[in-house]
């Protein structure tokens, strides 16, 4: 639905005013490669806007079959092909890890003032899942250190002069303002949190983000991370030579007697670790003893990994990789199960000790990502597959990072702040795959998946999906780019075995289909879920553009087949049912409305009686839209979370709101 101000308004109580100043810190701007076939002059400005379009890889010679049969059980106990099933999971399994210092930039000025884009795009996702799992950390998280209040009224300040390895971070200086907006957000879009406790200093740990966090976001605290990398502190200078796994063990213990020593501090067994890179396999911290000896207090076991690295452009560190050369490695199955694979046993060790594992950091490759790579619809493709490759090998749960203006793989980024009055946001292909996700492991909490090895080819994949133990969904790939001729396009022939849904036959009489779409892996915009899109740059609120396009395929049960066409380039996820259809597609989505005023140049100002009253609506009506798409009018809301962290509330001052304008 979408939420007026006056409903907002009617029950809460809590009234304050915003502060509208934020500063983009590092803005450097990053230029494409010399291996881009983008026209004209090579691009000097920040990376999230680079215009770089690679070619696409060739087609495959020859080409798979185009008419592959899946055959495939209707429930998990009769799954057809003796597949293996995950573990349930849930529909917020992909995340967001958005890196501390661009927090003000992306979710909020501070408590009372919250970026509306960014509930629109949680919003998306908390719709087909339930919920959505945020990740606030990262390098950042470090060095950070809470204090009670910045001189210059801001939530969060950077100390440019005091800066560490390996991105040249800035310490960071939190105030409680950046937890009550944590609050505010949780309370309008269910948004769960992981934090990380500064690990910088272990002799004299600072807990206040544990007592903070603990005592504001409650049970919207996921779990507290405990190093951020370790495996890589000594290249980093963060610990001297010979720091071990041992050491880090050892590390982990001191935490854990600080966290006993505060009584502000209640919970103690969601704490998250190792959190290593790959220099360091999880099974040696485990073989070192974090499990065995500190089990009781963990939460859950973690990992961060990217497929590869363009550190050396910018910080002439390790080794040039071309993004043209590059860009047919993420076109494959291949690709996602390659990564998951050194982690398979660590997958099986964690579920024999009950704990989840998590793919705490990832994204297309460290540094910021690729251009033409990390920015294309060929990114929407790996990461889905990725995903779900991660779902189906008993990972519970992966976050995608998000950085600032200087990378490319940005599921989301908000404008430039000399620009927010006239810009919007502009989204990432990758979030495309975090919403997809999303919607194919639905809100239950049951979804098992299973990788089909379809077409026993690594360009057309597919994922079949039970829910509850029956079959819910099907998720086919199509890696190839040919959408002009069509020639690369292939239809699926499903089938199934016993019988689905009470049907006498194997497939129901029809199936729904929604598509994942652009007309080349090489496309930055032009990128269509059902129909609908995000917009291209600077153009997008968070809200879904278009009219929705579901296909309805009829299935021919004298066969027991139904045929599923994937587009070159493409992706299609099948409902069997309109109970999985109807559980991810609500017809009332949850929206903010952006428009906003922050200050007074170019803004109009309503009075608060005529809003109560506009769009033919009276006061107690929670109907209508005040955005400037809608019907003209240019006005806001604004919202506060009082420091207990859980009581909502807003104000007008004239007429403010939830606002982009800064």
């Amino acid at each position: 639905m979408h939420i007026s101000a006056l409903s907002v308004l009617s029950s809460l109580s809590f009234f304050s005013i915003a502060r509208a100043s934020v500063t983009v810190y590092g803005q450097i701007p990053y230029a494409a490669s010399s291996a881009s076939t983008s026209a004209g002059a090579a691009y000097t400005g920040a990376a999230a806007y680079d215009p770089t379009v690679l070619t696409p890889p060739a087609l495959p010679n020859p080409l798979p079959n185009l008419q592959p049969g899946v055959q495939i059980g209707s429930s998990t106990s009769n799954t057809g092909g003796n597949y293996t099933l995950s573990i349930p999971q849930i529909g917020a399994f992909y995340g967001f890890s958005i890196e501390v210092s661009v927090v003000t930039q992306v979710l909020g000025l501070n408590s009372s003032f919250i970026m509306p884009t960014f509930l629109n795009l949680m919003a998306n996702i908390k719709e087909r899942a339930g919920a959505v799992h945020v990740r606030v950390g990262g390098n950042t998280q470090e060095y950070a250190t809470v204090v009670p209040s910045l001189s210059d009224g801001k939530a969060m300040e950077k100390d440019k002069e005091s800066v560490n390895n390996p991105t040249l971070t800035p310490t960071l200086y939190l105030t409680p303002e950046i937890f009550y907006m944590l609050g505010n957000i949780s309370s309008l879009v269910n948004v769960n949190w992981y934090l990380g406790i500064p690990f910088n200093d272990t002799s004299n740990f600072r807990l206040q983000i544990a007592e903070i966090s603990e005592a504001v976001l409650g049970p919207h605290l996921l779990g507290l991370q405990v190093g951020n990398e370790p495996d890589l502190y000594v290249s980093h200078g963060h610990r001297p030579d010979g720091y071990s796994q041992a050491n880090y063990v050892a590390e982990f213990g001191q935490l854990i007697t600080a966290l006993n020593g505060d009584n502000a501090v209640p919970i103690r067994n969601n704490l998250i670790g190792p959190s290593v890179s790959g220099t360091w396999s999880p099974e040696s911290v485990f073989d070192a003893g974090l499990v065995i000896d500190y089990g009781s207090n963990i939460g859950a076991l973690s990992v961060e990994h990217y497929p590869t690295d363009n550190c050396y452009p910018e910080y002439k560190v390790g080794t040039y990789h071309d993004p043209q050369q590059e860009f047919p490695t993420y076109l494959t199955h291949t690709a996602g199960q390659t990564l998951v694979q050194p982690y398979l046993n660590s997958t099986n060790y964690a579920q024999s000790v009950g704990k989840p594992f998590l793919m705490f950091e990832t994204n297309t490759a460290s540094c910021g990502g690729f251009p033409g790579v990390s920015d294309s619809f060929g990114s929407a493709l790996w990461a889905l597959d990725y995903g779900l490759q991660m779902a189906y090998t008993n990972f519970s749960g992966a976050m995608l990072h998000v950085g600032g203006q200087n990378v490319y793989y940005n599921p989301f980024t908000p404008p430039p702040t000399n620009q927010s009055s006239y810009h919007q946001w502009t989204i990432g292909p990758v979030y495309y795959a975090v919403l997809v996700t999303a919607e194919a492991l639905g809100p239950t909490g049951t979804a098992q998946v299973t990788d089909l090895n379809m077409n026993q080819n690594e360009f057309t994949p597919g994922y079949g999906i039970y829910e509850n133990g029956k079959l819910a969904k099907l998720a086919l790939f199509n890696y190839m780019d040919d959408l002009q001729t069509g020639s690369a396009a292939y239809t699926a022939v499903i089938s199934i075995d016993g019988q689905a849904m009470g049907l006498p036959n194997g497939v129901p009489p029809q199936v729904k289909v929604k598509r994942l779409a652009s007309s080349s892996v090489s496309n930055h915009a032009n990128i269509t879920w059902a129909g609908q899109t995000l917009g291209g740059v600077f153009e997008s609120d968070g809200r879904l553009m278009g009219d929705l396009q579901v296909d309805m395929v009829t299935c021919d049960q004298n066969a027991n087949t139904c045929q599923i066409k994937v587009p070159a380039p493409g992706f299609a996820l099948v409902f069997f049912n309109d109970d999985v259809y109807n559980e991810v597609n609500t017809a009332a989505p949850l929206t903010f409305a952006t428009t906003a005023w922050t200050k007074t140049i170019n803004t109009a100002t309503i009075a608060p009686g005529v809003l109560a009253t506009s769009n033919g609506r009276g006061k107690t009506d929670e109907m209508g839209s005040t955005s400037r798409e809608q019907n003209g009018a240019v006005i806001g809301t604004k919202l506060y979370i009082s420091t207990g962290g859980m009581a909502l509330a807003a104000m007008l001052l004239g007429a403010l709101v939830i606002g982009r304008a800064l």
